[in-house]
């Protein structure tokens, strides 16, 4: 695989300024995602980010002039975005464990929508909305029976805590709509993560066209907005092929188009919520060799970061196998020879790469792990074993960026 130079300028660039291990985002990248989406769709979609993907306080504000919504899943995400100027009617706040003080924090601070999990979050909302004398617009999630194949993590059909099982829908919505101090204005669906099949997403959305449109013939109002959880992936792998954006956009258009022009749904926003398939590519994880060790026939690389810095590219964030991450040697051209990349922790499961083909890596060579913008620092256990955690850089035109989120903390007095 071919590496133009200008990235790796740039990554050297930034560990030089800002040292390693570090997490570098290029902001062009993103900007070009979001392009691509409104390429592909036109203006069938508008577009919310999920802060969990990367919550940095500087990728939040850079957000705001890319997609028109944000989600959010905890009040700490809330406030996060807030502080980086998002309006908070132009959020959503999702997640099956919201507490009483997030709940009425989140209504007293203007939140666009509420998305409810479960009819026990709706009384409870509607109970802190009374308390104060506020009417608050919300959006029920509904868990779908099925989910086609072809996604990673799969939310459809199985016991899970997120969202109105779909089988008791008609039961549980009206108990809903009950409620006083609550205006339901859509819903949300998102059944599964990290698929690189158009057929299979294209599916999913007519499923979840089905289920809408299933739901509202029973005499909801109108919906203002109708989230769809786009389960769009990114190639995290070697020899995986990335998604194909225009197949998905030709292969749903026409669904999307008989679906809106059914009267009752000809005033609706129709939203796709992402995360990883916005930022996930535009960022790199970068670790400095600090050691090599050769151990009973295998090459090793000790690294400054591992996965107490990125979680997912050891393989422990949902992934049933461990496969490597596509990776490149900065700046390094030669045969490619197979090494195991691991971290500093004193744990056998601290581990990078298995095998990874790369040119031959000496002490001091840097290492970049790609697809590491979304899931990867806030993911992971940064505090074990008590490492200073990484740096973040954003790439822009004008040049480097430190936007470091999490500070190591000081060290106690001897």
């Amino acid at each position: 695989m071919n590496y133009s130079s200008p990235l790796d300028f740039w990554l050297q660039s930034a560990a030089e300024a800002f040292g390693t291990p570090s997490y570098v985002y290029i902001a062009s990248a993103i900007e070009h995602r979001a392009a691509a989406l409104r390429a592909a769709f036109g203006d069938r979609f508008a577009l919310s980010f999920a802060a969990k993907s990367n919550p940095n306080p500087a990728m939040l504000d850079f957000m705001r002039r890319h997609v028109e919504f944000l989600d959010v899943s905890s009040i700490g995400e809330f406030r996060t975005a807030l502080a980086a100027g998002w309006l908070p009617e132009r959020i959503s706040f999702t997640g099956p464990g919201k507490r009483g003080f997030e709940i009425r924090e989140a209504i007293e601070g203007g939140v666009g929508e509420l998305i409810l999990e479960s009819v026990r979050e709706a009384v409870l909302a509607d109970e802190e909305a009374r308390k104060l004398g506020l009417v608050q617009r919300v959006l029920i999630r509904v868990a779908p029976p099925s989910v086609p194949k072809g996604f990673g993590d799969q939310m459809a059909g199985r016991p899970s805590a997120f969202g109105i099982d779909w089988e008791v829908a008609a039961e549980e919505i009206p108990r809903i709509a009950s409620l006083v101090n609550l205006r339901i204005v859509g819903l949300h669906i998102y059944s599964g993560t990290q698929c690189l099949k158009a057929e299979a997403i294209c599916e999913n959305y007519r499923n979840f066209l089905q289920i809408f449109g299933e739901i509202y013939e029973a005499g909801l109002p109108p919906p203002e907005k109708l989230v769809f959880g786009s389960g769009l992936g990114i190639p995290y792998h070697d020899g995986d092929l990335p998604l194909d954006l225009d197949a998905v956009a030709a292969g749903i258009s026409i669904d999307l188009e008989a679906f809106t022009s059914q009267p009752r749904f000809t005033d609706t926003r129709l939203v796709l919520e992402l995360g990883r398939y916005l930022v996930g590519e535009a960022g790199y994880f970068l670790t400095r060799v600090i050691a090599i060790k050769e151990s009973r026939g295998v090459r090793m690389g000790i690294c400054d970061g591992g996965m107490n810095n990125h979680l997912p590219a050891s393989g422990h964030f949902g992934m049933v196998m461990h496969r490597n991450y596509a990776m490149h040697k900065v700046g390094g051209y030669g045969e490619p020879e197979k090494v195991n990349l691991v971290g500093p922790l004193c744990t056998s499961i601290d581990r990078l790469a298995i095998g990874a083909a790369l040119p031959r890596i000496e002490e001091g060579d840097l290492i970049a792990i790609h697809n590491s913008g979304a899931y990867g620092l806030t993911a992971s256990p940064i505090h074990f074993i008590s490492h200073a955690p990484p740096s973040e850089v954003m790439v822009e035109a004008d040049g480097l960026r430190d936007i470091t989120y999490i500070r190591a903390l000081p060290l106690a007095a001897h």
